[in-house]
């Protein structure tokens, strides 16, 4: 197979990544900021730990069923207690656990269609660690693309402060979960080659390890008594919709590492960057928003500059490729 050939094939298996990836996430949200919303149920950790929980016990099942029908269905028999896998895995469940947390956090106190403003400094993020954790520069088209996206959040927070719907806990969020969300990339991007990238193993240990996390922290917040307290714990729509945001979060993570495992850790920021720009026009449609001019123009310069950056990174990709066929970097 050539090298144009072997390009087509990457890209048809990207796009289908990338296409999961986008209805999952999509998903995720909606059905996120639906449980956020109860006034009632202030416990966004507890939404964590019950979609962690969730993903353990899909992880759980198809290790048991891997162990009586081997030929059909496999499953890393890696122990996630030992020592070295502990090593590899834990500083990536900690960014996980942080990213999910801080996600969730900021879908609380904002809205679905300034969720993805809050959260569009992911590439910045990505491009400063990228430099400080795998010593790899950036062009300056690059830098200026990132200027242009900078720009776009700082409009988009501040129309969100003259509509008065500001949230500074959700924008102070948000900014972390796209910190968190740039160093989980790029940590996932190198320890998946340290365990023979196994996808199933890294999401298994770290919703286990995040699992884990999650307790003090809910014991520190007061969630339990919040939870011992809620007054519609027999309602079978709350319990139906709490599973169904497990299994999309359980999705979301699946495809999260699918997408750095074919592509990259810059890539998926920037999907996951587009992704939101349709996500914002559901969610205005979907519950009825008027937003300002600017405040459009604020979502269109974070997607056209995000779109640039991609651009830029896809030309190099494909200079490499042609170079070297096995270089598979995006």
């Amino acid at each position: 197979m050539g090298p144009e050939n072997s390009l087509i094939k990457k890209y048809i298996i990207i796009f289908f990544v990338v296409s999961g990836y986008w209805i999952v996430s999509i998903s995720t949200v909606f059905v996120n900021k639906t449980l956020l919303s109860n006034i009632e149920l202030d416990a966004p950790i507890f939404i964590n730990l019950s979609q962690t929980l969730i993903t353990v016990l899909i992880c759980v099942a198809k290790k048991i069923l891997s162990t009586k029908y081997p030929n059909k269905i496999t499953f890393p028999q890696e122990d996630i207690w030992d020592v070295k896998i502990i090593k590899e895995i834990f500083p990536v469940s900690l960014m996980f656990t942080t990213m999910i947390a801080t996600n969730n956090l900021c879908l609380k106190y904002v809205s679905v269609s300034f969720y993805y403003i809050g959260r569009s400094l992911t590439t910045i993020f990505n491009v400063i660690l990228t430099f400080l954790i795998l010593q790899e520069k950036t062009s300056k088209k690059c830098i200026i693309c990132c200027a242009f996206i900078i720009l776009g959040f700082w409009l988009g927070v501040d129309q969100e402060h003259f509509a008065g719907s500001l949230s500074v806990a959700g924008t102070i969020f948000g900014i972390l979960g796209s910190f968190s969300l740039s160093l989980f990339s790029i940590l996932t991007k190198k320890v998946l080659p340290k365990i023979n990238g196994e996808i199933w193993l890294l999401q298994y240990a770290n919703n286990v390890y995040a699992s884990i996390l999650f307790v003090p922290i809910m014991i520190f917040t007061g969630e339990f008594n919040v939870i011992l307290n809620y007054s519609r714990l027999n309602d079978s729509f709350f319990w139906i919709i709490l599973f169904v945001g497990g299994i999309c979060g359980f999705l979301i993570g699946f495809f999260t590492s699918l997408q750095i495992k074919y592509t990259s850790a810059l890539t998926h920021n920037i999907s996951g960057t587009a992704k939101a720009c349709a996500q914002t026009v559901l969610a205005t449609c979907w519950y009825q928003e008027t937003k300002s001019l600017i405040w459009w123009f604020s979502n269109m310069l974070i997607l056209a500059a995000s779109a640039a950056y991609a651009r830029i990174k896809q030309l190099d990709m494909a200079q490499q490729h042609l170079q070297n066929p096995a270089y598979t970097k995006v």
